[in-house]
């Protein structure tokens, strides 16, 4: 499309009218005297056309003047279109968008600062929208306050904006990823303060962001979608802090991709000795992909699970994997159709790797460790070594032929020693990991496990005692918080066995529990004193915050206006609420008090309306158990909404994730990537829920 270079006089007739406006709107009795005359070819059509003023702008009734110039003028009730057409030239306007599209010998896409509007049942459109849709001058006398059409001086059409997107020409077609920029010929827009991209159908004028930003000149990537294929229109569109559209650009492009997936990280032939991150280059927006690792000598073939299309991957190979592969990856579009990479060719070669993990160099052991061996190859035989660096003295605590050992040393082990596994491969060959420094506290130690510190026992709970020393029995102990007294609750239990401690009336409360272990003949050995609470009143649990069919539309009213005031996909909105809260029928509520939350996001702390106390789990002496937590409250789901967005907004771990937060499917990986999730699968089922619900229909856009 040729850019179209805007005429002097119109520039003096917005200023002169803007300054008229100004006046007429300042006194009622002003704006029914000093209307505008309006000439058409010398002949007065004021009262004929009733032209109205609105927000500083003259707007005129489109069918009336076109028919006047001999234009035929279409109504279409069903998509709210008026065609207008003379000769070979046709203009096609939508009532409240403000996208005009001129057709002659090419079609031009062009963007009124005013849409088309129906006021008493007709057409009503900007003057200057008059000029360009019908060819005619139009020119404005200030000393008569007339306003002249004239249909015998033809002049072009003339854009509204000084914007012009400059990375791409008009009619271009677009093969896969492209660059966005626009110029700003006359300088910065007043209030600007934000640009989208938007492409639309051309037969309906809607569509999608596809980029966006607050530098309004900066260069912008466009990740197109294979399901937007065809002729559409690109918009520059440039907002204020409102959301008010301010200004821009529209050109027609035809998206034309042909799918392309490259295999990165990797090159022909290389030699993999350890872990190789992976990943995936696509010329189009994939949902997901699958990396397909080929063992070429056995012709094993692994295949991952749904990856993300856009982070890396990493494959770790042991020594008994050597050998050589081929690799590829696999992308999936929003249909699941499949497309594949290049085969690239590596040859393993990793060499051998052995080391105790399990216990760091330097630690203090007093308490039980598990010991394993970390290792590439097959083995047959394992030891788990003790080793006295002053004497050279060495003992096997255990001999399997492979796992890991729980070793808890007892009080015979002291000082400083040496740890290290010893193995045996399958050709009978011995090998040695380094040696793992640790100090040993060489102490009667005692664990009391079954609870932790803070949990809320609100039922029968298991208690064990684990010791380094040979038990002869185990007694459990109540400690009153409040006065140090103590009361046994079981005693003489049997070392190995467990305990079932069922509270009953009387023990509400802060408690202390201790195990009490008898060795040696009347020796004893305590455990940590465990604080908890007994409570056996009425629990709470999570509730519904509306009717489950009402959900959906509850939480897309939200997103909706969140996404009108963010630019946050509001499908990706919706989908996390529906994952988080099943439907809305899972809401957090204090567990004590019934207390509903509206919390709809699972978010910690202290919200608008306080906190709900619910349980979460932790993990002690290698047990989960039960520990109260808070939970932001709020008054309605709305503010809850609200927050959340806050959340994702101004977190700086999120940043990754607002580049990309237009789009459902770059939003669902980002969002697991910066940490929202740990459920790898996380933005799989985000984006099953778009598709399922057609979610993604919240992110219609026009213009």
């Amino acid at each position: 499309m040729k850019k179209r270079t805007k005429v002097i006089k119109w520039s003096q007739f917005c200023i002169l009218l803007a300054v008229l406006m100004f006046i007429q709107i300042s006194s009622p009795e002003a704006l029914a005297t000093n209307e505008p005359k309006l000439l058409l070819n010398g002949q007065d059509i004021t009262l004929k056309a009733e032209p109205v003023i609105q927000n500083n702008r003259t707007l005129v009734p489109i069918r009336f003047i076109a028919e006047q110039l001999g234009a035929r003028v279409d109504w279409n009730g069903e998509d709210w279109t008026v065609k207008i057409e003379k000769e070979n030239t046709s203009v096609l306007l939508r009532i409240d968008s403000h996208l005009v599209v001129y057709e002659n010998a090419e079609k031009i896409y062009d963007l009124c600062d005013v849409p088309p509007k129906v006021i008493n049942d007709r057409t009503y459109v900007p003057l200057r929208l008059v000029g360009n849709a019908l060819g005619i001058e139009v020119e404005w006398d200030a000393d008569s306050n007339t306003i002249y059409m004239d249909a015998n001086k033809k002049v072009d059409i003339e854009p509204f904006f000084d914007v012009n997107i400059s990375s791409i020409n008009s009619g271009q077609a677009i093969t896969g990823k492209t660059e966005l920029q626009i110029d700003l010929p006359s300088g910065e827009i007043k209030n600007a303060s934000e640009i989208k991209y938007l492409l639309l159908d051309p037969n309906t004028a809607k569509g999608t962001v596809i980029a966006r930003g607050k530098q309004l000149t900066d260069k912008y990537l466009w990740v197109p979608s294979l399901q937007e294929s065809g002729e559409r229109v690109l918009v520059a569109a440039i907002y204020d802090n409102n959301g008010h559209f301010l200004a821009g650009d529209s050109i027609s492009v035809n998206v034309e991709v042909i799918p392309e997936v490259s295999l990165i990280g990797l090159v022909q032939d290389q030699v993999l000795t350890g872990t190789v991150s992976i990943g995936t280059d696509s010329n189009f927006v994939s949902s997901y992909v699958k990396y397909e690792i080929t063992n070429l000598d056995n012709n094993k073939v692994t295949v991952t699970s749904e990856s993300d299309p856009y982070g890396p991957y990493n494959w770790t190979p042991n020594m008994y994997d050597n050998g050589n592969y081929a690799f590829k990856v696999i992308a999936y579009d929003s249909d699941n159709q499949a497309y594949e990479s290049q085969v690239i060719s590596a040859k393993v070669d990793v060499p051998r790797k052995l080391a105790l993990s399990g216990v760091s160099n330097g630690a203090t052991i007093n308490k039980p460790i598990t010991l394993s061996s970390s290792i590439n190859f097959y083995v047959n035989q394992t030891e788990y070594v003790l080793r006295d660096p002053s004497t050279g003295k060495e003992e096997i605590l255990a001999q399997i032929p492979y796992g890991s050992y729980k070793w808890f040393p007892g009080p015979e082990y002291s000082g400083t020693k040496e740890l290290f596994v010893r193995v045996k491969d399958t050709r009978g060959v011995i090998h040695e990991s380094d040696r793992v420094s640790v100090n040993l506290a060489g102490t009667p130690r005692l664990l009391l496990e079954g609870v932790g510190p803070k949990q809320v026992i609100t039922g029968s709970v298991k208690l064990k005692a684990t010791s380094n020393v040979a038990l002869e029995k185990v007694n459990y102990i109540f400690i009153n918080v409040a006065t140090g007294a103590k009361k046994v609750i079981a005693s003489n239990q049997a070392p190995q066995a467990e305990y079932t401690l069922t509270p009953a009336q009387g023990h509400e409360g802060n408690w202390m529990i201790q195990a009490e272990g008898i060795y040696n003949s009347g020796k004893k050995v305590l455990s940590e004193a465990v604080p908890v609470r007994v409570y056996l009143g009425k629990i709470y649990s999570k509730a519904p915050v509306i009717e489950k069919d009402q959900f959906l539309g509850l939480a897309s009213k939200l997103a909706r206006e969140s996404w009108e005031k963010t630019g946050m996909s509001a499908a990706i909105q919706v989908a996390q609420a529906i994952n988080e809260t099943g439907w809305g029928q899972s809401v957090p509520v204090d567990k004590y008090s019934g207390k509903m939350s509206n919390n709809l996001f699972g978010i910690k702390g202290n919200g608008s309306a306080g906190s709900v106390i619910i349980k979460t789990w932790e993990v002690y002496n290698g047990v989960t158990f039960h520990v109260d937590a808070e939970f932001r409250a709020y008054n309605n789901v709305k503010e809850s909404w609200i927050d959340y967005n806050r959340l994702l907004l101004d977190k700086e771990r999120y940043e990754p994730f607002r580049e990309v937060m237009h789009n459902s499917t770059l939003g669902a990986w980002a969002i697991r990537r910066a940490g929202y999730a740990t459920d790898p699968q996380y933005p799989i089922k985000l984006m099953r829920l778009i598709k399922q619900y057609n979610l993604h229909e919240l992110d219609e856009i026009s213009i």
